[in-house]
């Protein structure tokens, strides 16, 4: 670390006041200082954190308390003595408007700027503004959005603003710029903890400066963006490791032609054979007639060196997928992993043809436009999905995570699902970056337990394309915790990012942030049934048959607004109760409380009516199924008739709308009947109120923030 009054003159160079101040060696000399004002104050100067050693002093302004000062100081450091010490100008202000402001080095987004409350404020409740480069662009919106920022540009619980947007502003582009030119190889972190807006400026009261790696690696070649696009959408593929059992090579061999690859485009790597599954096999990677697009590789793992250094020498494959574990994330392996990701890299800056690589560790990959399935689960194992897909790239660190997602939600049936295990090559940036521009993606989501050097940088970037064109990405990310990155660690060597940071500039380009797995299964269940609707508002509406449903949903609104209905579909209302024996029972309003007394011709019809009302930008649509007025049973679904069959006839309606079906297992079959014809369903009423706002606030949002 630099020492405060080195750390100053890069506050200096910025262009930000200091005080007046002086450093001396002894007491001695701290009885010749001469700074003006009637106090001083004095501090310890050394690597040790001054403020836990007793080493902030505030004196009055003369020689004898000044010597005072030092020597106390110089006596509570109990055996850690000063370098020297610091006599600075006193200036007055309030604590409450002591500002933090400070940029350090991330190896997922590069420099990340911080501005907030500052001094003993600093990190109490109000979250500061975060920017990184990949959000340069949108600094006025992020100061404007922070509660931190916005607390100091417009005051907050009876207190005055102490500084300008423009002035927050500034300072975000100074110390992002200061990021950009001295990190990671002069400095890790500068941070000026308090700053003050005087009228004179911005003053900074004290600094501190860690210092950097010192000269920067050679930066990682990315891979050719073609290889991803030969991977994806192949026009031959070869497997090697497939056995005459069922191991997961012959599985995979068996999905490739389930899925439509032909067997013709297929090469086996097997000696001793000419056909294995009507597909031609050759003794190894050199009697190919021609490199492969793809070459899936299912042998052990300590296999896999020895034939991607051949693969790596040849250009036999120009993209591999691997799917043994071990490499990399067991102790042990994770030299023979670097080496892998320094020849692929050499290669690459020799400028010759090295594949780009998944895994290891992958599940494998699925794509429906490359009609193949190189994964190593068997079909029967699966529930199956339609034939008909949704614009959805799924990518995920874990394999498990995956099937989980896909058995769960068998409908979605992606275009494109990709395991990328332990990124030795490809990353989810990567893939992130490539979906970002096919058209054919509206939607991607994302697991991931840790971010490679750059990749939350070029996540953020692709996150920001992909919205501009009215996509959306979502992403759930696990190793949050000390204890969760630990465990990831273990499954794929990840390292774990700043939890805060990565939600922070996720939410400034428009990232849809899962909290829990249910979470994100949900907001996938909203981001693919109601992409093609256009919302742009945030006034709701609420139906329900259960009072504790209308409550739980005023509860959870958080942007949303209950909106008032209009005239007209107010009385569509009354008819619509009374006519159901209802109008003394309960009234109109907006939650829509039908009570457990409502069948289902009265149900769907107020349903019908709060979607249609011009005020209404989108609606939830709660049912409690048990009363044996509405027909919900499994019995029951088939009907058209019935709720399900009503509601269901509802999912082609202009205004998005979601269901909640808040019963047990025995109503999966309604709920199943809603979804399939294209409505969400959430199972419980708050959940969904929390996960709709949440979705609408990120669909209005525009590319800018």
């Amino acid at each position: 670390m630099l020492t405060e009054p080195e750390a100053q003159t890069i506050t200096r160079a910025l262009g930000i006041g200091l005080p007046r101040m002086t450093v001396v060696a002894t007491a001695d000399e701290a009885s010749g200082v001469d700074l003006p004002g009637e106090r001083l104050v004095v501090k310890a100067v050394g690597p040790a954190h001054k403020t836990e050693l007793g080493g902030v002093r505030v004196a009055a302004n003369s020689p004898a308390a000044i010597v005072n000062a030092v020597r106390l100081i110089a006596a509570s450091a109990a055996g850690t003595t000063p370098e020297s010490f610091l006599v600075a100008e006193f200036v007055d202000h309030d604590p409450a408007d002591e500002v933090l402001a400070g940029v350090r080095w991330t190896d997922a987004f590069g420099p990340v700027v911080s501005i907030g409350p500052g001094g003993v404020t600093a990190g109490l409740g109000l979250a500061p503004a975060i920017v990184a480069r990949a959000t340069s662009d949108r600094i006025d919106a992020t100061l404007a959005s922070a509660p931190g920022t916005r607390s100091l540009t417009e005051g907050s619980r009876g207190t005055r603003a102490v500084a300008r947007p423009s002035q927050l502003a500034a300072l975000a582009v100074d110390l992002l710029t200061l990021g950009e030119t001295t990190m990671p190889h002069d400095l890790v972190e500068f941070e000026i903890n308090p700053l003050v807006f005087t009228s004179a400026g911005a003053i900074a009261l004290d600094a501190l400066a860690v210092l950097g790696r010192g000269k920067a690696d050679t930066p990682r070649r990315p891979p050719p963006p073609e290889g991803i696009l030969q991977q994806l959408r192949p026009r031959s593929i070869a497997v090697i490791g497939v056995s005459e059992r069922m191991n997961p090579g012959r599985v995979i061999l068996h999905n490739l032609l389930a899925a439509g690859f032909p067997a013709d485009r297929i090469a086996v790597i097997k000696p001793g054979v000419t056909v294995v599954d009507g597909c031609r096999a050759v003794p190894s990677l050199s009697a190919l007639d021609e490199p492969v697009d793809l070459l899936v590789v299912a042998l052990t793992a300590s296999a896999v060196p020895e034939l991607m250094d051949e693969v790596i020498a040849s250009g036999f494959a120009r993209s591999v997928i691997l799917i043994p574990g071990g490499l990399g994330e067991r102790p042990g392996t994770e030299p023979e992993a670097r080496r892998l990701a320094e020849s692929i890299a050499t290669a690459r800056r020799a400028g010759r043809s090295a594949p780009v690589v998944t895994g290891p560790n992958s599940m494998g990959i699925r794509s429906v436009p490359g009609s193949y399935d190189a994964t190593f689960i068997p079909a029967e194992r699966m529930t199956p999905a339609p034939a008909k897909g949704a614009p959805l790239a799924l990518i995920a660190q874990s394999g498990a995570f995956t099937l989980s997602r896909l058995d769960r939600l068998p409908w979605l049936r992606p275009r494109y699902v990709v395991t990328v295990g332990n990124q030795l090559d490809l990353t989810i940036g990567n893939y992130l970056d490539h979906f970002a521009g096919d058209p054919e993606v509206a939607i991607v989501a994302c697991y991931l337990e840790g971010f490679r050097p750059g990749d939350g940088d070029r996540m953020l970037r692709a996150a920001a394309r992909l919205r501009a064109r009215g996509g959306v990405l979502i992403w759930y990310r696990g190793g949050r915790t000390v204890a969760g990155a630990r465990s990831a660690a273990t499954h794929t060597a990840a390292v774990a990012s700043d939890d805060a940071v990565a939600r922070a500039l996720g939410e400034t380009v428009g990232i849809l942030t899962a909290d829990s797995l249910d979470d994100f299964d949900d907001l996938l269940r909203l981001a693919v049934l109601l992409h093609q609707k256009a919302h742009t508002g945030r006034r709701l509406a609420v139906v329900s048959n259960a009072g504790f449903e209308c409550v739980a949903a005023a509860d959870n609104l958080g942007t949303l607004e209950l909106t008032e209905f209009a005239p007209a579909t107010r009385s569509r209302l009354v008819e619509i109760l009374d006519n159901a024996g209802l109008g003394g029972i309960t009234g109109v309003g907006n939650p829509l409380d039908l009570t457990p007394s409502a069948g289902d011709e009265a149900f769907a019809a107020a349903a019908e009516a709060a979607l249609d009302d011009p005020g209404v930008d989108l609606a939830v649509i709660g049912c409690v199924p048990f009363t044996p007025e509405l027909r919900t049973l499994p019995a029951d679904v088939d009907d058209p008739g019935s709720l399900p069959g009503r509601l269901a006839a509802l999912a082609g309606h202009r205004t998005p709308w979601v269901a909640v079906v808040d019963g047990g297992r025995r109503y999966d079959p309604m709920a199943g009947e809603i979804e399939e014809a294209g409505v969400p369903v959430i199972r419980s009423m708050d959940r969904a109120i929390r996960l709709v706002a949440k979705f609408a606030i990120t669909r209005q949002r525009g590319a800018g923030g």
